[in-house]
């Protein structure tokens, strides 16, 4: 494994940076400003700065960086690694500003690698243009969604149309009236193989049957910078049959496709959090005395400083591995290093976040700094994709077999 950069992810890379120092550092502020003025707080999309910001990017050549092939950059995961954490640096506008942040690049993969002709035409491409939002409809709350079998959304067949019933929350982005498509899993055969029950399909925003009902809060944020966290209802939704993504029973294949660049995503951008994590600790260390000295003299500080130095160093080349097995093997082949980065990333993240509120006092959990809705975020993706436990259960799984093989060889 090689880890210097390409030429090309070189160029992006100077280019993202000086976008990053030059505009969208600057414009954190006037994008916060920006939002409490709006008439609605979760069409984050609407505010000029992003606009701006994107349209900048666009012109760079910073845009879809995410996707590969013909859609997309065009870039391999191991090339998109370093920009992503680049990115993640500023979580709440850059990834908006390259049209590379969550749920959307999920969606987009999805509907590249399994959509029809008319599917793309009709909402990927305007997703990547930027033009619309969209969300992904999985988990529910009547049911254990760790378990994605457990899916109790019902999608029956009606002549040339899927009748949608169902509860879901906590769907990312869809406060956003920008959110205009919802791809959603459910149910179509109950009675088939316990993998082969799901399927996944397109329902548009205003489909009549579809209401969002209320934005849920995390940890007591309303997230409204990304399209807040919503409940939706679904009764009696119809849709064209042509909506189906894949066919019947296809869904959670479908989601597992989807999840593992998502999660390497994820885990590339929460590296930068923690870098800026480390920035800020180290400033404040510096700029804040106690006791007669600067806190940066304090053992337990440089402790923190140091093990946190240590831990993202560590992470970052577990998240470069997973991104070149990936690129070399397939993501099938990398299963085992995307569950483990899937572990490691959020709780590695949250500690450094813990230790850099620490070091910030009581500012740490105002929401005058950075950190403390950077922390909530870090909480959150222990859940997203599948909570720590399903994945260690997994992993510990594979890993008996694979001891048990050896010692019988």
């Amino acid at each position: 494994m090689d880890f210097s950069l390409d030429a090309r992810s070189e160029d992006l890379r100077e280019e993202l940076l000086d976008f990053m120092d030059t505009h969208v550092y600057p414009a954190e502020a006037v994008f916060h400003d920006e939002l409490q003025q709006l008439e609605d707080p979760f069409a984050w999309t609407e505010t000029p700065i992003l606009q701006k910001l994107r349209d900048e990017a666009r012109s760079r050549g910073l845009w879809n960086l995410f996707l590969p092939g013909e859609d997309g950059a065009g870039l391999t995961n191991q090339q998109y690694a370093p920009l992503a954490e680049i990115t993640g640096r500023s979580r709440h506008l850059a990834p908006a500003a390259l049209n590379c942040a969550a749920p959307d690049t999920g969606n987009m993969e999805l509907l590249s690698m399994f959509g029809t002709e008319q599917q793309k035409r009709e909402w990927l491409q305007p997703l990547l243009d930027g033009r619309i939002r969209s969300s992904f409809a999985m988990t529910e709350p009547d049911v254990a969604s760790s378990d994605a079998t457990n899916i109790a959304t019902n999608i029956e067949r009606d002549g040339d149309e899927y009748v949608i019933n169902g509860r879901k929350w906590f769907i990312t982005g869809a406060m956003n009236p920008a959110a205009k498509i919802f791809v959603v899993m459910g149910k179509t055969d109950p009675t088939a193989d316990r993998h082969r029950q799901q399927s996944m399909i397109l329902v548009p925003r205003d489909t009549p049957g579809v209401t969002v009902k209320r934005g849920m809060m995390v940890l007591g944020y309303d997230d409204r910078h990304n399209g807040g966290h919503a409940e939706i209802e679904f009764t009696n939704v119809r849709v064209p049959a042509a909506n189906l993504i894949g066919n019947e029973g296809d869904g959670f294949a479908i989601a597992q496709a989807r999840l593992g660049p998502g999660r390497i995503h994820h885990c590339m951008r929460s590296i930068g959090v923690a870098e800026r994590a480390i920035d800020m600790m180290c400033a404040r260390a510096d700029e804040r005395v106690a006791f007669g000295k600067p806190i940066s003299e304090q053992g337990v500080v440089r402790d923190w400083i140091a093990e946190s130095r240590v831990r993202v160093e560590q992470l970052r080349l577990l998240v470069l591995k997973t991104a070149w097995l990936m690129d070399t093997v397939g993501n099938k082949g990398a299963h085992t290093e995307i569950q483990a980065i899937k572990i490691a990333t959020p709780t590695t993240v949250e500690w450094i976040l813990d230790k850099a509120i620490q070091v910030h006092g009581a500012g740490g959990l105002s929401q005058d700094f950075y950190l403390s809705s950077a922390y909530v975020h870090a909480r959150t993706l222990r859940f997203a994709d599948g909570p720590d436990e399903v994945h260690k259960n997994a992993l510990a799984g594979k890993e008996l077999r694979r001891q048990a093989v050896r010692r019988s060889a």
